[in-house]
Order: C-alpha cells, then sequence, then structure tokens
C-alpha cells in the first residue's frame, strides 16, 4: 500500500467532518473560557485523526467483503481496495496500526484529564466501530446520519473544549466509592446549539453519500435513510440541513455564544446554496459528492475564522 492508495482507503477529503470540529471546540474553549493546554491538544488530534481513519477504512473493509455486486454504480473506482488491488492482509494490518495510534492517543489524553473523557471517548470508539461493523452496522440502517451527527459534530466538540477547561463545564470524580458529577447545564445547553451547525453539517455529508449509493445499497441490501423515504425527500432533507443552520448561528448571536462577527459567516450561503442546487440536479459519487463535503467546510471553516479572530481581539484587548 503507497501513499496515494492509503489516502484513497481512508478518504483523507473527508477527514474535515472530524478535524473542523475538533478545531471548533479548541476556539469555543479559548474564546469562552480563555484556556488551552498544547499537550491535550496534540493527544487528541492524534488519537482522532487515526480513529476516524480507522473507522473509514472499517467501513471501506466491511463493504468490499459483503458487497453482493462488486461491478457497477462506480464500484470498481470509488473501493480503494478493488482500484488498488490491495491485499487484504495489508488492509487488516493498516486498520490494526490505526487502531493502535487512536487508543494510545486516547489513553494518553485520560490520563491528563480524567474519567469524563474516558467515558466519552469509549463510547465513541464503540459507536465508531458498530457504524462500520457487526450483524447491522449502523451504517446499513437509516439511523447513520443522526449517529454519526451527534458523535462527529457534538461529541467531538464538547470534548476538544471540556479537555481545555478544567471541569468548569462537567466535573465527574469519584471519591470514596462514591461518583459525583456536577453539570454546568446552561454552558452544556451553549456548547450543543454551538454544535448545530456541525451536527447538520456532517449528518449532510452521509447524507449526500447514501443518496448517491441508493440504488448500489438497494441491491446490496443497506437500508439506508434514502432508501426508506425515497431520493427526493432525502434531496428535500438534505437542502433544509444547511438552512436549519444557518438559522442556529443566528441564535448563538442572539444569546451572545457567538461575536457580531458571525454576520459575516452569512455570505457562504451564496456558494452554498449553488452547490445545493448543483447536487440536486445530479448526485453522483465521483464528480458531486464532495460539494456536501465542500459545503460543510464552506461554513464550517468560516466559523473557525470568525472566532480566530474575536479570540486575537479578546487576546489584544
Amino acid at each position: 500500500m503507497n501513499v496515494r492508495s492509503f489516502l484513497k482507503f481512508v478518504e483523507l477529503p473527508t477527514k474535515a467532518a472530524s478535524m473542523i470540529p475538533f478545531l471548533m471546540g479548541t476556539l469555543y474553549a479559548l474564546y469562552r473560557f480563555e484556556d488551552f493546554y498544547i499537550l491535550r491538544f496534540g493527544l487528541m488530534f492524534i488519537s482522532l485523526l487515526s480513529f476516524d481513519m480507522a473507522t473509514t477504512a472499517i467501513n471501506n473493509y466491511y463493504d468490499f467483503k459483503k458487497a453482493s455486486k462488486t461491478y457497477g454504480y462506480g464500484y470498481e473506482t470509488h473501493n480503494a481496495i478493488v482500484h488498488f488491488k490491495l491485499k487484504e492482509r495489508t488492509v487488516v494490518a493498516t486498520i490494526i496500526i490505526l487502531l493502535v495510534l487512536a487508543a494510545g492517543g486516547g489513553i494518553a489524553l485520560v490520563s491528563q484529564t480524567g474519567l469524563l473523557v474516558f467515558l466519552l471517548g469509549g463510547l465513541s470508539f464503540l459507536i465508531g466501530i458498530l457504524y462500520s461493523f457487526g450483524p447491522i452496522p449502523i451504517s446499513r440502517m437509516p439511523l447513520g446520519e443522526l449517529f454519526s451527527g451527534l458523535f462527529m459534530g457534538f461529541v467531538i466538540i464538547f470534548i476538544s473544549a471540556y479537555i481545555h477547561t478544567d471541569n468548569s463545564v462537567v466535573s465527574l470524580l469519584i471519591q470514596g466509592g462514591w461518583v459525583n458529577l456536577h453539570i454546568n447545564l446552561v454552558e452544556v445547553i451553549y456548547l450543543f446549539w454551538f454544535s448545530v451547525p456541525a451536527i447538520l453539517g456532517i449528518s449532510g455529508i452521509m447524507l449526500a453519500n447514501n443518496i448517491c449509493d441508493i440504488e448500489e445499497d438497494i441491491e446490496n441490501r443497506r437500508y439506508t435513510l434514502p432508501v426508506y423515504i425515497g431520493r427526493e425527500r432525502a434531496l428535500l432533507l438534505f437542502k433544509l440541513l444547511y438552512y436549519v443552520s444557518y438559522l442556529d448561528l443566528v441564535v448563538l448571536l442572539i444569546l451572545k455564544v457567538h461575536p457580531v462577527l458571525v454576520l459575516l459567516i452569512l455570505l457562504t450561503l451564496i456558494p452554498l446554496r449553488r452547490n445545493v442546487a448543483t447536487f440536486h440536479a445530479k448526485q453522483e459519487k465521483a464528480s458531486t459528492f464532495i460539494l456536501s463535503v465542500k459545503n460543510f467546510i464552506l461554513m464550517n471553516a468560516a466559523r473557525i475564522m470568525v472566532l480566530g479572530i474575536a479570540v486575537l481581539l479578546q487576546n489584544l484587548a
């Protein structure tokens, strides 16, 4: 396996779906709590990126093993194992190495933070594995968009913010056999609302992927959300996800969770609407699926830029 086949196998461009929430959570902690720990940041980066690549690799490997039809629908092109004629032994070894890196980074991060990161990280690991593996993987059910959105959009942002807050959002301690849990409910709700555009954007990526694969999924008995609700309703849902995200930005501004600079993000609505219209006209894995990734990056990279500027101005004040 060379670099090119590895990057295709783990679908590197889609890692934006985990890296952007990670950066957003970090900037949120900097802006709202004015705190940052570089070691914790580095450990989470290694663990998160490795695990995201591992789950994609597992999903591609599982599709390769379970496919009942191995031609047509661009299968020979978009499945890296088939396209690059990768050896199964090499594929499995790559998955194991990525999981070891993810687990090692995660354990080191827990040693720096505490039990809550262990519980949330462990749950994320479990959902990530079950997403692609098991008797009935989540990716083969109409729940893929929900789980991927919540765990990659909210849980990643929550953890990446929490590791810098020193228990000012949630505190979980075990003392004398007692478990003490303290939750700052207002801050948790703010963090959730802050995460909504990321949750819906990631759900949109998964939804677009499943819309593109709808005929292939029917052939291979993958009962995804678009298979259940049909192509037209799925395309309508795809569009609505983005408009709800922009509405959430206005709510965040009213709550003063976002700085006034957030209004600049509304300018991204112009190219985003164009991308949505292009995808609505043609849903193809090789050419238009990437528009869902571009939309996610467009909106949330703009939010990162706004928060970055706000943090900079905050430190200069």
